[in-house]
């Protein structure tokens, strides 16, 4: 569970982040528990006469946002996307990062590869010199067994993630998760050109020169970083 800190800064940075979404843009929307900060202050400017268009990167997202009086509008339903703001699980000191921790990472990376520019919203705590974050991995259910062990037979150290009910954690596209959980990664594009090339997974979790903005939120306030 997050600090009582921690939650202070994620609510700091996403309130920070709306600021940086202009009348009129389409906006791509990020999942996870500082975007939903973000959702929250977004909802209260578009009620004040904001007129944006929201793309989601997940259904949650796109429930939050339509209660909240947003127009959202799915990737495929717009010609462009002018920003789009995220959260990350980590980032290195490269400003390359992981992201899918919610399992949502295959849309997320979907709205990211299709926006002009990429913004990434973090506290503090997500910072760090060398990636460690477990890897998620977006598979196909058929042959995910196998795809486990051939896995585990390259020293990547798998594991199905499970839900409470110790049953498969399914995507928005019905797909399971197999996250690699390593103690560093020294090399991430190599390991995602790797992974790239494995039948079944659809996606991982390397998120690599994607972040062109990155807020970082520290007690004594933001710190904005041009990464590319």
């Amino acid at each position: 569970m997050d600090s009582e800190a921690v939650k202070k800064q994620k609510a700091e940075v996403g309130r920070e982040a709306v600021d940086f979404i202009k009348d009129g843009m389409i906006v791509g929307i990020g999942s996870g528990s500082t975007m939903w900060y973000l959702v929250e202050a977004l909802g209260k400017r578009v009620q004040a006469g904001l007129n944006i268009v929201g793309v989601p990167t997940s259904k949650y997202t796109r429930e939050h946002a339509e209660r909240l009086g947003i127009m959202m509008k799915n990737v495929d339903e717009v010609d462009h996307i002018d920003l789009t703001i995220d959260g990350a699980d980590q980032i290195d000191e490269n400003y390359q990062g992981i992201k899918g921790g919610g399992a949502s990472h295959l849309m997320e990376k979907i709205v990211a590869v299709n926006s002009r520019k990429n913004m990434w919203i973090v506290d503090e705590t997500k910072t760090v010199k060398t990636l460690s974050y477990p890897v998620p991995l977006e598979v196909i259910p058929y042959g995910s067994k196998q795809l486990e062990k051939r896995l585990a037979k390259m020293g990547l150290n798998p594991r199905l993630r499970l839900d409470e009910n110790q049953q498969p954690v399914l995507t928005d596209s019905k797909n399971y998760i197999i996250d690699l959980f390593l103690d560093h990664i020294d090399d991430p594009k190599e390991l995602a050109s790797t992974l790239d090339s494995i039948t079944g997974i659809v996606e991982h979790g390397f998120f690599l020169d994607i972040a062109n903005t990155i807020i970082v939120q520290h007690p004594d306030g933001p710190q904005i970083i041009n990464a590319r």
